[in-house]
């Protein structure tokens, strides 16, 4: 599904040089769930971040699905987006003046969908995520699982063929970091391609394969033991 081959990336400015990441090679097979982890600094977001064609490589080439992602334009990768990715952040990023509900159906704003499908669409996956009771609040009125849940319902409303997790249970106690776990588990047990950053060793070993990293570099990627 993935292929990153040699991918390099180094921020510039007026007096320094940084490479993020160095000499990148990873293949990521459809229904995996992936987990990064590493010291802060070691690339993990700037790798999350090309996968999500946030960030572009400074070398090297991203396939997705034999497609060279590498070499779009910025308008075809907005589509590519589009039609292929779902993000999870640390922070949530929810729209604080857009309801539960208002801030879910987002993710279908550029999708050609009738209305009654669209409001289907989102019933059914903030029934999934367990966050219908809340459709009509403020993401102020949430608690911060319940923020986390609306953004991920945001994330999948659109079935992407893959969901990135920076550090989805970063701001989230144990309890409601339990939940999230249990969610991303689900989708990919149900088929989901799932690459998440993390910095909890916990809930690493819930993905099928845990990736290490260190200056720039992946230096361990092995099978977890679930």
């Amino acid at each position: 599904m993935i292929a990153l081959t040699d991918i390099n990336r180094l921020y510039r400015s007026d007096e320094i040089e940084t490479t993020a990441l160095r000499a990148i090679d990873l293949s990521i097979n459809q229904g995996e769930f992936v987990a990064i982890m590493g010291p802060s600094g070691c690339g993990k977001s700037t790798l999350l971040n090309i996968l999500g064609t946030i960030d572009r490589p400074t070398g090297g080439t991203y396939r997705f699905q034999d497609e060279n992602v590498t070499a779009l334009s910025d308008a075809k990768l907005a589509t590519f987006r589009r039609d292929h990715l779902g993000y999870i952040f640390q922070n949530f990023n929810l729209i604080d003046d857009l309801t539960v509900e208002e801030n879910i159906t987002l993710g279908l704003v550029y999708r050609k969908m009738a209305g009654s499908s669209r409001r289907e669409r989102v019933a059914e996956v903030m029934d999934r995520v367990g966050i219908a009771h809340r459709a009509r609040h403020f993401p102020s009125q949430l608690s911060g699982g319940q923020q986390q849940r609306a953004a991920i319902a945001r994330a999948i409303i659109g079935k992407p063929d893959l969901i990135l997790a920076d550090e989805p249970t970063g701001n989230l106690d144990t309890e409601n970091g339990a939940q999230v776990m249990d969610i991303l588990t689900q989708l990919n047990n149900e088929g989901a391609t799932i690459v998440m950053v993390t910095h909890s060793p916990s809930h690493a070993d819930l993905a099928r394969r845990r990736i290490d990293m260190l200056d720039g570099r992946i230096v361990i990627s092995a099978e977890t033991m679930i």
